[in-house]
């Protein structure tokens, strides 16, 4: 039997006339706890593989489902994230002490510097998504698509969704150093998407056609055309600097 914080874990555990919904989440909460509290002490350091299911669930006296469901809180969390075939290991990202931060955006330069970044590690990521996607990440890429969708239908922008939409094909690139940076960036994103919405909202087919270039990533990475991701994203963060900077992008020449 094993114990937390001087409590046992066994799954009998608990105030007698509870119902087993009860124990069992209970039980989740004590495991989350535990876990949660050696991934801040170090004990799993960033990247580090956790034991699997079946040896914490020995190891913390718990059943399977109870350790799947305290790993689900964590990845939910941003604590910890899952390789396929591989396990789940500690994000880089998951500590406060560990988190990225970048200058905030104070010029126009900085809008320009930040779009130059995104163009180092978006489509790289786009490439990737198109290559490792599943149902979930790509029914994520299409939820944010369909808010971008009704958005232009009233023309309208939505930075939220824009944001979640590069967000979302981060993620199906099962790489958490890309969606740590486009995290980091949020700040800095939204301050270039306002003032590109802003850009949007004279003729009506300035919208039209950013969405078109956001279905065209969709599609080519839910068809698993990896080139082409890359090559489309590329082509929508070039555009949407150029249409803010009207195509006049400064020199930052030292």
């Amino acid at each position: 039997m094993a114990e937390v914080n001087g409590e046992s874990l066994n799954a009998e555990a608990g105030p007698p006339g509870k119902p087993e919904r009860g124990k069992a989440v209970k039980l989740v909460d004590r495991v989350f706890d535990q876990l949660l509290e050696r991934i801040r002490g170090g004990n799993y350091p960033p990247d580090s593989r956790l034991p699997g299911e079946h040896e914490l669930a020995s190891m913390l006296g718990v059943s399977r489902p109870i350790v799947r469901d305290a790993l689900a809180r964590l990845r939910d969390q941003g604590m910890v994230y899952a390789r396929q075939g591989a396990g789940t290991f500690v994000s880089a990202h998951g500590s406060p002490t560990t988190q990225l931060a970048y200058s905030p955006v104070k010029t126009i330069a900085d809008i320009q510097r930040c779009y130059e970044f995104r163009l180092t590690i978006e489509p790289a990521a786009a490439y990737f998504a198109a290559k490792r996607r599943n149902e979930q990440a790509i029914q994520k890429i299409a939820s944010a698509l369909a808010d971008l969708r009704e958005a232009t239908s009233h023309q309208l922008h939505r930075t939220d969704a824009d944001f979640m939409f590069h967000r979302a094909v981060t993620e199906a690139a099962n790489n958490h150093y890309y969606t740590a940076s486009i995290d980091a960036l949020k700040a800095h994103i939204a301050v270039g998407m306002h003032l590109h919405g802003l850009s949007l909202l004279g003729p009506r087919q300035g919208l039209e056609q950013v969405y078109e270039e956001h279905n065209a990533i969709y599609k080519a990475i839910a068809d698993g055309r990896p080139d082409d991701a890359q090559r489309l994203m590329k082509a929508h963060l070039e555009g949407s600097r150029d249409r803010l900077f009207e195509g006049r992008v400064l020199d930052l020449s030292f």
